[in-house]
């Protein structure tokens, strides 16, 4: 039977130019069948932009967010995804300070890749233990030099904020998640419909 959550919970994926499209689509496509699998009453998903207009993705892929952070619906979940258009996002102060109110608001803050780097630069992962894409492992110990840059692992749960490897690795904290929230047969179940070998 697995666990019951109790509501349908907000899912919000950030989404931005130059985001690495499996950082964002992995945990998209997680939540999103995990919420078909257990009859629309786990997950709402949805994608939220800087600012509206399409989003071009890395490689050209076009994006039509949802929302923007001025009128989003409060999540209970929030992504942020890697790439290398986070590096320019690092100096957008409106955004990190919506990740930053979001994350204190919300049950889960995960970081996807380079999405880590923001969270970093939001000052929200000082004394925990953390990961990134293993190309931006010094970056990381840049940003959050108070971090426990540890990339012996291909995510990282310190609770209310979870940090994963590159890429793919946003698949398997996904999934994770999924267990922690819903019971292990829940993310099992979504892993064999997507038909993913989990990796932990």
């Amino acid at each position: 039977m697995g666990q019951k959550i109790g509501m349908r919970k907000n899912v919000a994926i950030l989404v931005f130019d130059d985001v690495e499209v499996l950082d964002f689509a992995g945990p998209f496509e997680v939540f999103a069948v995990t919420d078909e699998l257990r009859s629309r009453e786990a997950f709402n998903v949805y994608t939220v932009a800087p600012a509206s207009g399409v989003v071009r993705a890395r490689n050209g892929l076009r994006v039509a967010p949802d929302c923007t952070p001025g009128d989003c619906p409060p999540p209970h979940i929030l992504i942020v995804p890697g790439g290398l258009g986070t590096r320019i996002l690092l100096g957008n102060g409106v955004l990190l300070e919506w990740i930053r109110a979001n994350s204190r608001a919300a049950e889960v803050t995960m970081s996807v890749c380079t999405g880590a780097l923001l969270l970093g630069k939001a000052g929200l992962l000082e004394g925990l233990r953390v990961t990134t894409h293993h190309g931006a492992l010094d970056l990381l110990r840049e940003v959050a030099p108070k971090a426990i840059v540890d990339p012996g692992a291909r995510f990282h749960d310190n609770g209310s904020i979870i940090t994963s490897a590159g890429v793919s690795a946003g698949i398997d904290s996904s999934l994770h998640l999924v267990g922690r929230l819903l019971g292990e047969p829940a993310a099992a179940a979504t892993a064999s419909q997507m038909e993913y070998e989990r990796r932990h």
